[in-house]
């Protein structure tokens, strides 16, 4: 009895998400409709594919013999498209990226507009977090993430590498010098991001190895907010380099003393099953073109 295609299509999307819900958002299908398909598979073939219908969904030894199985068969159909160019077109297409850090996303973007002006492109900002949850869930089409987690899902290519600099109101002490020692940070008002931010993380991850306690903490959330801050001398603050435009009230300063930081590496993160597809190996060979050179 030949199996049906889209009830293989429905249960490898399962298996791969351990998810009803989350499979359903990534292939655009309703999730009843989803279920249906691999009920209508099970029952075709009499096997139990998943354990049980709770998540994280967990496959039988039947279903472990069949996603083997789809793994094959769902690349070896991605090369055929590949080969015959019947993959989707970018003209007259999208793209759906986001990303934690609004620089590099620009920097990817704008290189894609210029390879596809008719491609309609839609961008969503958020933290790491935030950014690698919708990748997951196919709310984007691909992610510009800082240091994601490794997850076999997804394809990681190298974009950028950041380090740590201090932000000062013009007109600061500290600008006098060409760096900030570290161990001055600790006579200041210190504004900082939300809890799960990198930035903060890292800046927390360099005090901490310094043996650094600021004076005072002033939480404000987000980039922008902290920038103003600063420029209207209410503290200072830690960024990424690549998060430091120019602004004419503001010193950026590189950290020096006893820093031991670890920089930070940007990626182009996209679905693995995806990865044959017209947009993803368009934003692949730009970020092969726009990578730095890793550095420490």
């Amino acid at each position: 009895m030949a199996a049906n295609y889209q009830h293989l299509r429905a249960f490898h999307a399962i298996a791969q998400e351990g998810s009803v819900t989350r499979a359903a958002r990534r292939l655009n299908v309703a999730q009843p409709t989803l279920s249906q398909q691999l009920k209508a598979l099970e029952e075709r073939h009499g096997v139990n594919l998943f354990e049980s219908r709770r998540s994280p969904l967990k496959l039988t030894g039947a279903g472990q013999d069949l996603f083997a199985l789809t793994e094959r068969l769902f690349s070896a159909a991605a090369d055929v498209d590949d080969m015959l160019g019947e993959a989707v077109s970018l003209e007259g297409g999208s793209l759906r990226i986001g990303g934690d850090c609004p620089p590099q996303v620009a920097r990817v973007v704008a290189r894609f507009r210029a390879q596809s002006p008719n491609t309609s492109v839609q961008v969503r900002m958020g933290n790491a977090r935030e950014t690698m949850r919708w990748l997951a869930e196919a709310q984007i089409d691909a992610a510009v993430a800082s240091d994601p987690p490794a997850d076999g899902q997804f394809t990681y290519d190298p974009l950028y590498t950041d380090h740590l600099a201090v932000a000062l109101p013009k007109g600061h002490a500290l600008t006098a010098l060409e760096t900030t020692p570290i161990a001055r940070l600790a006579e200041e008002t210190l504004l900082i991001r939300e809890a799960t931010s990198k930035t903060r993380a890292f800046t927390e991850q360099a005090l901490g190895a310094a043996g650094v306690e600021v004076r005072e903490t002033l939480e404000l959330q987000n980039r922008e907010t902290i920038r103003e801050a600063v420029a209207l001398g209410l503290g200072v603050s830690v960024f990424f380099s690549s998060e430091c435009p120019p602004d004419p009230r503001i010193v950026y300063r590189p950290l020096s003393g006893l820093v031991r930081e670890q920089p930070l590496r940007g990626y182009l993160v996209c679905q693995q099953d995806r990865r044959r597809s017209a947009v993803v190996r368009a934003l692949r060979a730009i970020a092969a073109d726009l990578a730095e050179p890793a550095a420490g």
